[in-house]
């Protein structure tokens, strides 16, 4: 075993410090929660394709731009518009 001490985030300390002290709390409808989340995690493993799109020099730099002020590529920053566009009913 590894007793290499591990590095916490600023958050993460933050939930180990509300787990020691009992204030973190289960979910209610844990079973329902899990059940949601691992249906996220399967969708974004699933196979995907790729396209070609052009756009105004402009909107791909506000996208860029849009995408660094979020930290995500901006490849994923579209992809992730697109698809809330697409699942709506």
């Amino acid at each position: 075993m590894n007793n290499t001490p591990v590095q916490l985030d600023n958050e993460e300390r933050m939930i180990l410090k509300e787990y020691e002290q009992g204030i973190s709390k289960s979910v209610p409808n844990l079973k329902k929660e899990i059940a949601y989340f691992r249906e996220i995690a399967r969708q974004s493993t699933a196979r995907t394709k790729s396209i070609n799109l052009r756009l105004s020099e402009r909107d791909l730099q506000r996208i860029k731009t849009k995408a660094a002020e979020e930290g995500v590529p901006y490849q994923t920053l579209l992809s992730s518009l697109i698809h809330k566009y697409a699942a709506q009913p």
